[in-house]
């Protein structure tokens, strides 16, 4: 897996997430986003290199960023920057002691926060008092937390996620994602009461795009 922001900045997908990173910028002036769950409808590999380039591009633009794994069942960020797997987001909450082991990624303005240890409950520990306390520690000291979470249709994890973070983005895989499970993500976030962002396209005959549900 590589990041495309970084192995080819002038590409047009690169320029793709520039743009979703200004869409999101312009979403709500009054209410600017500051964290932000990235999940897609059905399991699909593609989502963590998503929300990872994102959180380069945001990086890139300014904004101190947090990329935080939160597909504690798949994780795959670590791999992605070359980092270590443990410690982690469940080991920061188990902990609850304020202690959150960010590491570089080796991009200015942008930390890890890798899955850490095996979770028995990802949902539960992804709703827990500690991941608020986490929120906001991270959300006093950093401009954009982005989560990479599971698939929404699969298990409940982005849902707990989603509702304690300013929203949601979905991955619409074009090859991978049909309209029906499109439309049951979306339906299972706004009976989560998640605060759904938009959608973006990955894997079309044109290039990845955003637009609001």
């Amino acid at each position: 897996m590589s990041l495309i922001t970084l192995t080819d900045p002038s590409s047009q997908k690169s320029e793709a997430y520039r743009t979703l990173r200004t869409n999101l910028s312009f979403y709500s002036l009054d209410d600017p986003i500051k964290s932000l769950v990235v999940t897609s409808p059905t399991p699909d590999t593609e989502v963590a290199q998503t929300a990872a380039n994102l959180a380069v591009t945001m990086a890139q633009g300014g904004k101190k960023t947090v990329l935080i794994e939160a597909d504690l069942r798949r994780p795959s960020i670590s791999q992605l920057f070359n980092v270590t797997q443990q410690p982690g987001l469940t080991d920061a909450l188990v902990a609850a002691d304020g202690d959150i082991p960010l590491q570089d990624s080796g991009i200015d303005s942008l930390k890890i926060l890798t899955g850490g240890q095996k979770a028995p409950n990802p949902a539960d520990l992804l709703g827990s008092s500690a991941l608020q306390q986490l929120l906001d520690q991270l959300g006093a000291n950093y401009d954009m937390l982005i989560f990479n979470a599971p698939p929404i249709n699969a298990v409940s994890d982005a849902a707990v996620l989603g509702s304690r973070v300013d929203g949601a983005l979905l991955v619409i895989n074009s090859g991978n994602t049909n309209r029906d499970q499109a439309t049951q993500a979306k339906e299972t976030l706004a009976k989560a009461n998640v605060r759904i962002i938009g959608a973006t396209l990955i894997n079309a005959e044109s290039e990845a795009g955003f637009g609001e549900y």
